[in-house]
């Protein structure tokens, strides 16, 4: 700590989510050692990055692709029960054998330009001056809610995917789900099962994905989110250019007409939704599964975006500042491109930091 109560360090890492996790752990195989070279700041009351929000419902076998962090599998996993548990414990349990030490809850409000080349990172708990940033805010601060005329008269209720409480407190009532991504689906099938009436409205016609998603297209996908990111403008979700997965239960519920889709209506009345040719339901709720935005308002003091309204990033890095890294950001949102981030992340900035340390060393300090 410098004359002015600043803390001086080598690496912040913001979110400890899978993406910032990763990264803690890549640092420390890099030769860093927590407290004293690096710190991880998150938010969050309790261990778990965004799973600790998700809906009880969600249970872990429901979960698509969950890979697990580096250096520490996730095995034996009930899947009956709800991910938030499975994955909080499995992240505490994480953070804990590998001595990442995650100072919460902290708030962190700005990040700026200091002195000597440093970025000054300031939070709930006070002021880092740090040589690198790894930014893993995530998504899950910033659901997105549409505007649409008339949706501050609607007298029923209207809630974000961010608030899904599970199915139980639909019974009964008329449900308008907003939204065609993998979430929005998972709310329509479960809440169709105790609602009076439910309507899917999206914007474009879902495309579902019949057979397996292999590694091809995978590569194919992560591709094309990647390439938004590296011109700038907000990315996408890999999720957005994959397509639904068709499994056994999304065909029975296109079976039973659940999934049939409505175009996007116009405009919002106090009693439901209206269409452009004047059709309308009533309806009691309206959830909104629009999707996230990334949570990078504090960075916006060091006019990292570009003219497109995102932030050109080359595989990690920020464009416009190389002290600056985004993990769990465009196509490293996904769990494993969370975990390959990380680790990218760390090599460049041990680069940064003139280090000759091995981020591919096997030599990692476990704590009890």
């Amino acid at each position: 700590m410098n004359n002015f109560g600043v803390r001086e360090l080598d690496v912040v890492v913001v979110g400890a989510g899978q993406a910032g996790l990763s990264a803690a752990y890549h640092l420390r195989r890099a030769g860093l050692e927590p407290e004293k070279a690096f710190v991880v700041l998150d938010h969050a009351p309790r261990p778990g990055g965004a799973w600790q929000f998700r809906w009880p419902s969600l249970t872990y076998g429901k979960v698509h692709g969950m890979h697990s962090l580096p250096g520490m599998e996730l095995t034996g996993a009930d899947e009956s029960r709800p991910s938030s548990e499975v994955i909080a414990a499995y992240f505490d349990a994480y953070e804990r054998r590998f001595g990442l030490r995650v100072h919460r809850p902290v708030e962190v409000s700005t990040v700026r330009e200091g002195q000597g080349g440093r970025l000054l990172v300031e939070s709930s708990e006070g002021t880092y001056a740090t040589r690198a940033l790894i930014n893993a805010t995530g998504t899950w601060d910033r659901p997105f809610w549409p505007r649409y005329p008339g949706q501050e008269t609607f007298r029923g209720r209207q809630l974000h995917t961010a608030d899904y409480p599970g199915p139980a407190e639909f019974t009964g009532l008329r449900v308008v789900v907003v939204g065609g991504g993998a979430s929005g689906t998972q709310h329509l099938m479960e809440i169709a099962e105790v609602a009076e009436a439910t309507y899917w409205v999206t914007r474009r016609p879902p495309v579902f994905r019949e057979g397996p998603f292999d590694e091809d297209q995978g590569r194919a996908a992560v591709a094309m989110v990647e390439e938004r990111v590296r011109r700038g403008l907000p990315p996408q979700s890999v999720v957005s250019v994959t397509g639904l997965p068709l499994n056994d239960a999304v065909r029975r519920a296109r079976e039973r007409g659940v999934l049939d889709r409505l175009p996007m209506f116009e405009r919002i009345s106090p009693e439901g939704v209206v269409w452009p040719d004047g059709r309308a339901v009533e309806a009691d709720v309206i959830l909104w599964a629009t999707g996230f935005r990334a949570a990078i308002d504090h960075l916006a003091p060091l006019t990292l975006r570009e003219p497109g309204g995102g932030i050109r990033v080359e595989d990690t890095r920020a464009v416009r500042d190389a002290r600056v890294h985004l993990v769990g950001y465009g196509p490293s949102a996904s769990t494993i491109g969370a975990n390959r981030a990380g680790r990218a992340a760390v090599r460049s900035v041990t680069r940064l930091l003139g280090s000759d340390s091995d981020s591919d060393s096997d030599s990692v300090t476990v704590t009890a």
